[in-house]
């Protein structure tokens, strides 16, 4: 089975199928077209469907020619129809893993695909789980799934495997086609296996490790030491607010010793799929062993207060203009949960504003990233565009995002207060209407 399923990728035969059409499905699902494989991409929306097939692109990390070259050259197609799955070679999982209502694994969208999966699965078939989730879930969780469903077994039947998404939306340097991949099989065939998919795919570094365990505890191990860090310098944050110290001049000076340091800044908080998420899912799997990541929970807790922490400084400085949080007018700058990119998954943003309402106060937000938001079930609109004297008509500007499209300059010199928590003002020269988080 090994030798010729090699074959079959070295001469570009295998048609592969990418389960999930999100931020890390539609980038694999056009890489792994350009490489010269046919793909299909499975989503249950029919509207995503509907705009891969029409090549019309809603993912900022796709460039718009290369998915409508890959599309109207054949190569790329998708459907809802997952009976499809059956003529799939490699079949990438690239679907949610959130929290549930009480912050433990949902790991839901993996069972009911794998189970889709499973009810399709053909002898010499790839399956890779790609999704961020716990230590144990493709050996455990995966591998029983389709191996029950299907009537098939794993290593004599069928590969499988996991490789650890890696995808950082707005980065302008690195993407699918050039990060490093990390990949794992269970067995050494299906290790080599999916390790040369991935290097007919993608131009960077295809790191192997042992087992699907160690890759899954490698994705997470990546997002917690951002976590632990984030939430060092939050916490250092507040210490520094009540002692009368910029922690951004702080943070500047130690930058500047060539070893052993590496920045990180503090913000409102946590946004995002991954580095929010992922602590919680190694804190529920290190409890099943008896164990508690105390270091690891505490940086969660930090990060998780950080929008309330960042309402009571707001309402401190309405305080000292006289003005309380109750009826006060803000507007709120950026609900994406970084800067340049139209993701507000997680973005700390809404947070902020949904406990603002909750006191009482008038918020608006502008974003020029993202048009409009539903979060708790309610739909809330950008202002459509800033100009002077909307800007003048608000208490406090609350920048929570740090575009670059923004014109700092114009919401400086118009805005009665700032309240900036990402340093985004850094290079304006007047800035006595700003208080930095």
């Amino acid at each position: 089975m090994k030798k010729n399923i090699l074959n079959r990728i070295r001469n570009k035969e295998l048609i592969v199928g990418v389960v999930g059409l999100g931020y890390v499905g539609l980038p694999l699902a056009v890489e792994k077209a350009k490489a010269g494989f046919r793909t299909v991409g499975f989503d249950v929306q029919n509207e995503k469907v509907d705009m891969v097939n029409h090549a019309q692109n809603y993912i900022n990390d796709v460039i718009d020619n290369e998915l409508e070259e890959v599309v109207n050259s054949g190569m790329l197609k998708a459907t809802n129809e997952f009976d499809f799955i059956r003529n799939m070679d490699f079949i990438a999982i690239c679907v949610p893993t959130p929290l549930d209502a009480h912050q433990q694994p949902d790991i839901s969208y993996v069972k009911s695909a794998a189970e889709l999966v499973a009810s399709y699965l053909k002898k010499e078939s790839i399956v890779v789980l790609e999704s961020t989730t716990y230590p144990g879930t493709t050996e455990e969780l995966l591998k029983n799934i389709l191996e029950e469903k299907s009537g098939l077994k794993c290593g004599r039947d069928f590969y499988l495997g996991y490789s650890p998404e890696r995808v950082d939306p707005g980065n302008i340097i690195y993407h699918t086609k050039n990060t490093p991949k990390v990949v794992s099989g269970i067995g050494e065939d299906a290790t080599e296996v999916i390790a040369e998919m991935y290097r007919a795919v993608i131009d960077g570094e295809v790191h192997v490790v042992s087992s699907p365990s160690v890759a899954e505890m490698e994705k997470i191990l990546e997002n917690t030491y951002r976590n632990i860090n984030i939430g060092l310098v939050n916490e250092l944050t507040i210490l520094c607010n009540r002692m009368g110290i910029s922690i951004w001049e702080v943070i500047d000076a130690a930058k500047t010793k060539p070893y052993g340091f590496q920045a990180f800044y503090p913000g409102p908080g946590l946004g995002g799929h991954c580095i929010p998420l992922d602590p919680y899912y190694l804190s529920w799997r290190a409890r099943e062993y008896g164990f508690h990541v105390s270091m690891i929970e505490s940086s969660m807790m930090i990060n998780d207060k950080m929008p309330e922490y960042c309402v009571e400084r707001i309402e401190k400085i309405l305080n000292r203009e006289k003005k309380t949080l109750n009826g006060s007018n803000l507007l709120v700058l950026g609900v994406a949960y970084k800067q340049n990119i139209n993701d507000y998954r997680e973005s700390p943003a809404l947070h902020i504003i949904d406990i603002l309402e909750k006191y009482q106060a008038n918020v608006e937000y502008y974003d020029p990233w993202v048009d409009e938001y539903i979060f708790k079930g309610e739909r809330k609109c950008s202002l459509s565009e800033l100009n002077p004297e909307k800007i003048a008509s608000f208490d406090l500007v609350i920048i929570t995002t740090a575009h670059s499209d923004f014109d700092y300059t114009m919401i400086q010199k118009n805005a009665k207060m700032i309240f900036d928590t990402r340093n985004a003002m850094k290079g304006i020269t007047i800035r006595n209407n700003i208080e930095l988080l």
